[in-house]
């Protein structure tokens, strides 16, 4: 059975993805299970990881649910991501942003 999942993004630079996603989420990875990889624990059993592969990097795309999409977008615009603020997509509401690596880091809600 499975009880957890862990989206993941990867990452040519450790350290400024994690930067980035710190700011994003307002606070350091939650583990480093190990050398090249962190770890936020956004629920009981969910998160993202965060993993240094330079060959793969950019090429991933994660989607969050968010309850507040508008205070997710002024949270991300003080947390220096660049975006365009929400939009219509998939039946609701997006928040697309990009991490320095060209990852997708899609927020959706109301």
């Amino acid at each position: 059975m499975i009880r957890r999942v862990l989206a993941q993004c990867t990452v040519s630079d450790l350290a400024r993805a994690e930067a980035w996603y710190a700011a994003l989420f307002d606070r350091a990875p939650d583990a480093r299970p190990m050398p090249g990889l962190l770890e936020w624990h956004l629920g009981d059993t969910f998160g993202l990881q965060v993993w240094s592969e330079p060959d793969r990097a950019g090429r991933s795309t994660v989607v969050l649910e968010e309850t507040d999409l508008d205070a997710a977008a002024a949270h991300a615009t003080k947390a220096g991501a660049i975006h365009d603020g929400p939009q219509p997509g998939g039946g609701a509401r997006i928040l697309p942003l990009t991490d320095p690596d060209g990852n997708r880091v899609v927020f959706t809600g109301k």
